[in-house]
């Protein structure tokens, strides 16, 4: 179920020049880039683990290069200081991983390299095992170098591409200013637009998502029955002025107000939240994402690919209908936010 509760936000009577957006330059904050939330203990911890067993295990095959094949019941090798070599390898990821701890969102390559090794690892053993150059009992040495971190660095990869993916959160509207200060690509603030019966007003996640053109493509076919009612229509995207005009006029639409809006922070301000993995690229939005990409088609990520989007009916400066998607296959019904203000 997504959020059709109508909700009401008064505008109240305040001018641009009354309320004027912070921008970069101005206060004292301006030449500060916010920081970014710090990451979970729990991947601080895992990445410091994995350094920690890293050196302690490449320290220890150095050190003591046949020691492991005599627990495993296996001959030595006959050249240990491959072995070795191996060992020293192992522990520079070590020092990888306790740097990335610093920062898993910035130093995620280092995490995507270890990754990539302990997905490739067991697959070498396996083909090894199979036509008889390795015993199976070789292979406890991938469940504690491998396989026990493939689901947390697997998670911490996901965790660094949702943070990346999320717009820098600088200038931050409230919903007064939102109505009231930031202007359309043709002139006009949102506010401007409500007067009389209103404008209905859509946000769409990003202009390759096939969903988003399905929207548009609503937009265009109920436009006449939606501005029967004396609404005006309204877009938010996170494109930029010149591809969002191209992609309304696609549509149909050209001539509709569009806010560009790359940063978000008309999506925050109408409080549309970001979704999970769950919501964007789950099993349900796939099967339903199949049959709209036949119609529709797909284009490149342009914006934060997490954001989802939403329907508001404003009239008068005040938001009396909502639609808030809580997936990213969720149909906007377009007609019933237009309608629900009588």
């Amino acid at each position: 179920m997504s959020s059709r509760v109508p909700i009401a936000e008064e505008l109240n009577d305040v001018d641009d020049a009354a309320c004027p957006i912070e921008l970069p330059g101005r206060g004292q904050a301006a030449n500060q880039h916010p920081r970014p939330p710090a990451p979970p203990a729990w991947i601080v911890w895992t990445l410091r683990a994995a350094g920690i067993y890293n050196l302690l295990w490449g320290a220890a095959v150095v050190l003591f290069p046949s020691q492991p094949f005599a627990w495993l019941g296996m001959p030595p090798p006959n050249y240990p200081e491959l072995w070795q070599c191996i060992g020293m390898v192992v522990g520079v990821y070590g020092v990888g991983y306790w740097i990335a701890a610093s920062d898993p969102a910035r130093h995620w390559p280092i995490v995507l390299v270890g990754w990539l090794g302990k997905v490739l690892g067991p697959i070498g053993f396996l083909n090894a095992a199979l036509v008889g150059s390795l015993p199976w009992s070789f292979g406890l040495v991938n469940v504690t170098n491998d396989l026990v971190w493939w689901v947390p660095f697997t998670l911490i990869l996901y965790y660094a591409w949702r943070t990346n993916s999320r717009p820098l959160e600088t200038n931050t509207l409230s919903l007064v200013e939102a109505l009231s200060t930031v202007r359309s690509e043709q002139g006009h603030t949102i506010g401007e637009l409500s007067a009389g019966a209103g404008v209905l007003l859509v946000f769409i996640r990003h202009a390759g998502c096939t969903f988003c053109r399905e929207a548009l493509a609503d937009l265009s076919t109920q436009r006449a029955t939606i501005e029967g009612r004396g609404l005006r229509l309204a877009v938010v995207h996170m494109s930029g002025p010149q591809p969002g005009a191209a992609l309304l006029a696609r549509y149909d639409l050209a001539d509709v107000d569009h806010f560009s809006d790359p940063e978000c922070r008309l999506f925050r301000a109408f409080d549309l939240a970001r979704g999970t993995a769950g919501q964007v690229l789950g099993p349900a939005i796939w099967w339903r994402g199949l049959w709209a990409l036949l119609k529709h088609g797909v284009g490149k990520l342009e914006g934060d690919g997490f954001q989802l989007g939403g329907a508001f009916l404003v009239r008068e400066g005040k938001i009396v209908a909502a639609q808030r998607l809580e997936t990213s296959a969720e149909r906007m019904e377009l007609k019933r936010v237009a309608s629900a203000g009588g």
